[in-house]
């Protein structure tokens, strides 16, 4: 089984492109296989009312001026999109409305990501699902029924997808995992599952997804867990990606093919310490 592991930056970065650039650098070098942004058109996704409202942060004093501060426009995403290539990692960004999408599109990148939020957008989905691109579909706040709809899409659009188990609390709950879904999701729909992980803590979460059968991983990544930011208590910091790469990457090898055989470092001991009546 093939473990692919995305970095997920999101808005970590608050808004720094040398931000971005070590958080690239730190999960190329510890062997992730991409890293993910989120993209928005600000004015499309938030209404005026909650736009105009208040809200302090380092670039200003309403929630546009906290939003704004979080978006990278195109220049600074070809930027990006030279610096993933130089450090030989993958790149993509959740779209959360049609323009995003169509942005991030230009960039060629190798896979969608529909974050748990917009599994009731359909044109969104539908937008996406046209690209015929392998797509991560993440689960979190969804019902089985709303699932049965996205994967129908996914389906009927021959879009290749690889749903990803879900819970949207920030920092979760590890009682809140609920990971029995993974193997429930994979019977449901005959496709491969990932998990996307929100939890404080390093690998026990995500040893055990990958132990009941996920064949992707998605962790927040961050420089430091105390930094501005409602995702950075759910992330790993830098210092911790290499050793949660190699805990996870070894699992599928633990597990083994599930054949009983024997081994050959086990026949010498079986020479030497088998007793036949």
């Amino acid at each position: 089984m093939t473990l692919y592991l995305i970095a997920e930056i999101g808005i970590n970065h608050n808004g720094s492109l040398d931000i971005v650039k070590q958080l690239v650098g730190s999960a190329a070098d510890a062997g992730f296989d991409a890293v993910k942004f989120q993209k928005r058109t600000v004015e499309k996704v938030y209404s005026k009312e909650l736009l105009d409202s208040p809200r302090e942060s380092p670039w200003g004093t309403t929630q546009r001026d906290q939003k704004m501060g979080l978006e990278f426009g195109r220049e600074q995403y070809r930027e990006i999109d030279l610096y993933c290539r130089a450090h030989g990692i993958a790149w993509s960004a959740s779209a959360w409305d049609m323009d995003s999408q169509r942005f991030i599109r230009d960039f060629d990148v190798p896979f969608n990501k529909v974050a748990s939020a917009m599994l009731g957008h359909q044109p969104l989905l539908r937008e996406i699902a046209a690209e015929g691109k392998k797509t991560f579909v993440s689960t979190g706040m969804a019902t089985l029924e709303e699932i049965d709809q996205v994967v129908d899409l996914f389906r009927t659009a021959n879009c290749p997808f690889e749903l990803m188990h879900c819970n949207s609390t920030y920092p979760m709950r590890e009682d809140d995992a609920n990971l029995r879904c993974i193997p429930m999701l994979k019977a449901r729909y005959g496709c491969d599952v990932g998990y996307s992980g929100h939890e404080s803590s390093l690998i026990k979460v995500c040893v055990t997804a990958v132990a009941l059968g996920a064949t992707s991983l998605e962790r927040h990544i961050t420089l430091d867990r105390a930094m501005y930011g409602s995702d950075q208590a759910a992330s790993i910091e830098i210092h911790a990606l290499r050793n949660f790469v190699e805990s996870v990457r070894k699992i599928p090898l633990i597990l083994g093919t599930g054949r009983k055989e024997l081994i050959e470092a086990e026949l010498a001991v079986r020479k030497k310490l088998r007793v036949e009546a």
